[in-house]
């Protein structure tokens, strides 16, 4: 017997009394026959508590997708409530199989397929709007140079505050921009552009050879240009404008 409530139904046309009846009913179903309160109970408790739930705004499943729709299909719990969605009825449709969960205040849209940088969307979600994906992350994301970040890099503006912390994700501050040219989107998210990246990577400290290689990768794919290289590293020290000129001929003969 299907599970009461896996279709949605108007507020309006059940009554609290009859809620009550038939909530009551179900229970006495169950145990009579089942022998426990069994999974069709349990949702259909949760299917109440949903129809029941008439203090928040109306749920807007067209905003909610095309939000997710930026993010690879992903988004949060915080920008489901924002789309009128309350605790109640984003356990509904966990429950009914409309949102997959995928850790605690994470969820993707069904129609979506999971990415292997669950993750990294996940850390970068819970610090966003105003974060993008940064250095060696980045660098992973475009596919430049050898590099595996044995921790998520975000970055955000330095006028940032009251960050979330997350274990093995490390947050970096910026004076500098993190919009237009300076910013991408790479498989559903924000990151720092190819030149930026590596001008970040550079001055953090990378490995030469690998800041070399991410050049001289992202010029030959067309990523970035020498003069978009050369403005990166501009007004970053002596030592990482030498370090761009160094890989910038070699990618140009």
């Amino acid at each position: 017997m299907p599970c009461p409530g896996s279709e949605p139904v108007a507020p309006s046309k059940l009554s609290e009394d009859l809620l009550s009846f038939t909530q009551q009913v179900w229970v006495l179903f169950s145990l009579l026959v089942l022998g426990s309160a069994g999974p069709c109970v349990v949702d259909f408790l949760s299917y109440i508590e949903v129809v029941n739930d008439t203090s928040k705004a109306k749920p807007n499943h067209e905003d909610l997708f095309q939000t997710a729709s930026e993010q690879a299909g992903y988004f949060t719990t915080a920008q489901a409530l924002d789309h009128g969605f309350s605790a109640p009825l984003i356990t509904h449709h966990v429950r009914t199989g409309r949102f997959v969960r995928i850790t605690r205040g994470l969820y993707r849209l069904r129609d979506y397929p999971s990415s292997p940088r669950e993750q990294l969307i996940g850390a970068w979600l819970r610090i966003a709007p105003d974060a993008v994906v940064s250095h060696e992350s980045a660098l992973e994301l475009f596919g430049l140079s050898d590099v595996i970040a044995d921790e998520i890099h975000l970055s955000v503006p330095r006028t940032r505050r009251r960050l979330v912390r997350q274990p093995g994700v490390t947050v970096h501050t910026t004076k500098r921009r993190l919009e237009g040219v300076d910013v991408a989107v790479r498989e559903g998210v924000r990151v720092t552009a190819p030149a930026r990246t590596i001008a970040d990577v550079a001055e953090a400290g990378t490995a030469p050879e690998q800041v070399v290689a991410a050049v001289r990768q992202a010029i030959d794919r067309g990523l970035t240009t020498r003069d978009g290289m050369q403005q990166a590293a501009r007004g970053r020290g002596q030592r990482v404008e030498r370090l761009i000129e160094h890989a910038l001929p070699a990618s140009q003969g």
